[in-house]
């Protein structure tokens, strides 16, 4: 596993993003996140966040390696977040072009650990943090094969700040921790999540129906560039890299995140977020 980034948002860019956000959502450009955001008002900190997806299947090609984690988190969205408390799973492509898929968890600013608990492209996987006091409990539960995985952890860095559902584009990071980069976003087609709810105080509500702030999020990045023998188009420069959120419905907080890419386009400026750092063998 890679090192956990360490760089926190400093800039927040507000856009027209391609696909309608959810009920009063604001769009935001992230060069690594796609999905959903919710803060509460600064004087209440939430409790829990759970959702369901279906494990995409990427599309991988010989000599690129690319990556993408879907995963629920709660925490890691402010100027001065302390930490970020996150489970999810990653579908990911070797150099090889050989898709790999599996599930962890990361609470940072420690790196993340690897669960035991198989997923493959279609199952659906329902995962949920939820922290009181000092304490997190994060479990993941395949819905299609059964298996579950859970942890209980004393958390150093606590943020309780936000709540997230997101398909993101790991980092990497040097060994020293101070050089991270975003890497390669895999094509992973659609993630469809559903019931995507979290609790402040006593209460669970979905995305646009919660007493908070939502924000939906749009990937955007480059691609690697197309070489011969890849399965989709032809060979051929970078191209723009956009993963877009739908809008979230009201009743369960339901929504999708679509991979797709532009030519000739380039990234508009946004925010590099902390977040999921592993990936594949190499």
């Amino acid at each position: 596993m890679r090192r956990a980034a360490r760089s926190f948002p400093v800039l927040i860019v507000l856009v027209a993003l391609a696909a309608p956000a959810g009920a009063g959502a604001a769009g935001v450009v992230s060069s690594n996140w796609a999905g959903y955001v919710v803060q509460p008002a600064a004087a209440n900190r939430l409790r829990s966040v759970s959702g369901t997806w279906v494990e995409p299947a990427v599309t991988c090609t010989r000599g690129q390696a690319s990556y993408s984690a879907v995963w629920v988190g709660l925490g890691g969205y402010s100027q001065n977040a302390k930490g970020l408390e996150q489970i999810g799973t990653d579908s990911d492509c070797t150099a090889s072009g050989r898709p790999v898929y599996s599930a962890w968890v990361e609470l940072l600013p420690a790196a993340p650990t690897g669960l035991s608990l198989k997923v493959r492209p279609g199952d659906r996987v329902t995962a949920s943090v939820t922290v009181i006091g000092p304490d997190a409990t994060l479990g993941l539960h395949n819905l299609t094969s059964g298996a579950r995985a859970a942890r209980r952890v004393r958390v150093k860095a606590k943020d309780v700040s936000s709540a997230e559902w997101i398909v993101e584009a790991p980092s990497a990071c040097s060994a020293a921790g101070g050089e991270c980069q975003t890497l390669p976003l895999a094509d992973f087609g659609t993630v469809a999540f559903t019931s995507a709810t979290a609790t402040l105080g006593p209460s669970t509500a979905a995305i646009p129906s919660g007493p908070w702030a939502a924000t939906s999020l749009q990937l955007q990045g480059m691609s690697q560039p197309r070489s011969e023998g890849r399965t989709r188009g032809p060979a051929g420069p970078a191209a723009l890299v956009l993963a877009t959120p739908s809008r979230s419905s009201a009743a369960d907080g339901s929504f999708t995140v679509a991979y797709s890419e532009r030519r000739g386009a380039q990234p508009q400026e946004g925010p590099t977020l902390p977040g999921f750092t592993g990936g594949p063998p190499s």
